[in-house]
């Protein structure tokens, strides 16, 4: 699993990570069943307190997304799929991100979203919905 925390976010750290978890989920890196990282590896990875790690499997053990097994760390549930919702979420959150990072960068919505569909293109990446991701609501 890789985690990315973005010093630009507004969001406290243990809100990245948790996002960063649910995302992994969404993507299919994590599965349930699959352990994290302990919090002091995962702290050191990320260049972090502990106790924000700690903060974040908290949040994610009460959002019923992780377990923890006493002695041998902390888990994927076994019921955490991620639904289509969650998977429009994430897709929205992405966009935010880089329509916030265009506007930065003085790039307005159309051009930026030009520039992406002929990077698609460039990349081979069909110009709908990526392969497999073509769920419609």
């Amino acid at each position: 699993m890789v985690v990315t925390l973005d010093p630009k976010d507004g969001r406290p750290l243990y809100l990245q990570i948790v996002d960063e978890v649910r995302r992994a989920l969404v993507v299919g890196s994590l599965r349930p069943e699959d352990p994290l990282p302990s919090v002091r590896e995962l702290a050191a990875q990320l260049v972090v307190n502990p106790r924000t790690v700690s903060q974040a499997y908290g949040e994610l053990e009460r959002q019923g997304v992780v377990y923890v097994r006493r002695g041998q760390g902390t888990f994927v549930s076994p019921d955490a799929q991620p639904d289509r919702k969650e998977r429009r979420a994430l897709s929205r959150e992405v966009a935010r991100r880089a329509l916030r990072e265009a506007w930065r960068n003085g790039v307005g919505m159309e051009e930026l979203v030009k520039s992406i569909r002929e990077v698609a293109q460039e990349e081979g990446e069909p110009s709908g919905e990526a392969a497999g991701q073509g769920e419609k609501e």
